[in-house]
């Protein structure tokens, strides 16, 4: 795996976005910027909202790094601005990015590739009643991360909470659509699930799973304050975990990246329910980068740090634009000419 900075050419890290996640993506995108720079690359930091071809292009860089998490910016609609614009970026190119950041589209998936995940139903916000019948069960955004909107209803009165509050968000958010999921449960049903993630690396030799953390919350489920705001949160590397466990999540974390055809770097979620099973969570293409971020915890635990991780993902982005022939530097030129 290479990593070391190419002499000339320059990295875009982009963070900020109009998506739900922009806090996170700032930290996020400032995390990356710091650790290439520290690590001997040329980096541009750029915050945008949702600009257009014409902003990015003023923006200079040979390399993009779009640390932006959500439905714009980790979803496809960036990803169309850089390649309509012909400029290599790290990450899944639009196509396996929308298909990612839809839950639902994400589940179909799984399904179709063998992997175990929850039943779930689009909710229809016109209805009263609860869609799979019983409880527990979840509602969350489909196209949402980081667990915002996500509701847990273990009786009627949760599920009218969540119902109307899903139902005016989606009103405030035209075009925001939720869902409905089976809860898993832990230990006799009365604990939550406990919760597994997988990084899965693709440096150029085919994909690769990064060794699973647990993340064990201080109380209730892994939500905005425990990913982002609490420092009280446990995350145990290769966690003990029944026979087998292990091989199968590993394994359906690539088969599933494969499946989406990610590129590059992503992060699968998983939760182990009280008899053992493993269930399909999610897909994020884009994982956080903050202090608290599980892909780069992973990467470190198997001796890639921060910048060597970060440097080997521009590396694969360069080596995939346009005119391999283009020589470091062109684009930055090319800008401060226009």
């Amino acid at each position: 795996m290479s990593h070391h900075p190419i002499p000339g050419v320059t990295v875009l890290v982009l963070g900020g976005g109009p998506d739900a996640e922009r806090p996170v993506s700032l930290i996020s995108a400032k995390a990356v910027a710091d650790a290439l720079t520290a690590a001997g690359w040329a980096v541009h930091h750029a915050v945008i909202d949702r600009p257009s071809d014409a902003h990015l292009a003023q923006l200079p860089g040979d390399v993009v790094f779009p640390v932006l998490h959500g439905g714009w910016g980790e979803g496809g609609p960036l990803q169309d601005l850089l390649e309509r614009a012909g400029r290599p970026y790290v990450g899944s190119p639009p196509g396996p990015a929308r298909l990612a950041m839809d839950k639902v589209a994400t589940k179909m998936a799984a399904v179709h590739a063998g992997i175990p995940t929850a039943q779930a139903a689009v909710l229809n916000t016109r209805d009263e009643g609860c869609p799979l019948g019983d409880y527990p069960v979840v509602v969350k955004p489909v196209h949402e991360g980081s667990s915002v909107g996500v509701h847990i209803c273990r009786n009627a009165d949760d599920w009218r909470a969540a119902r109307k509050a899903a139902t005016a968000d989606a009103a405030a958010h035209p075009g925001r659509v939720y869902m409905v999921e089976r809860a898993v449960l832990g230990d006799a049903g009365a604990r939550p699930a406990r919760e597994l993630t997988v990084g899965v690396l693709d440096l150029g030799e085919g994909p690769e799973a990064l060794d699973i953390i647990e993340i064990v919350p201080a109380e209730g489920f892994y939500d905005y304050k425990a990913k982002y705001e609490r420092h009280d949160t446990t995350y145990t590397v290769n966690p003990p975990l029944p026979p087998g466990v292990r091989d199968r999540v590993r394994g359906w974390a690539v088969d599933l990246f494969r499946a989406l055809g990610c590129r590059d770097l992503a992060r699968v979620d998983f939760l182990l329910d009280q008899a053992g099973n493993a269930w399909l969570l999610e897909v994020n293409t884009m994982p956080g980068f903050t202090d608290h971020s599980l892909l780069p915890r992973a990467a470190q635990h198997a001796g890639i740090p921060m910048g060597s991780l970060c440097g080997a993902l521009v590396r694969r982005a360069w080596g995939r634009r346009a005119s391999p022939g283009t020589p470091a530097g062109c684009y930055n030129h090319a800008r401060q000419g226009a």
